[in-house]
């Protein structure tokens, strides 16, 4: 289940709460027991490293740009 961070606007805590996706934007109130929260925006690491991800972008071809344009099936 996807963990959601938020900030109470009151006290300035910040917490974590576990819920479906489906559920991500319903409020979520303070452990302090204050209702004006705000949900944060988190970035998520999706296995590997960057460092290990660095080469393969470098790998890429030249002047391509992939997606349909880029592979010439436009007429």
């Amino acid at each position: 289940m996807p963990r959601y961070e938020y900030r109470c606007r009151e006290c300035d805590t910040q917490f974590e709460l576990s819920r479906p996706m489906a559920e991500s934007g319903a409020p979520a109130d303070c452990p302090r027991g204050h209702a004006d929260t705000v949900k944060l925006l988190s970035t998520v690491a999706v296995g590997g490293s960057s460092a290990a991800s660095a080469p393969a972008a470098s790998a890429a071809p030249a002047g391509g740009g992939g997606g349909c344009c880029g592979g010439g099936c436009c007429g």
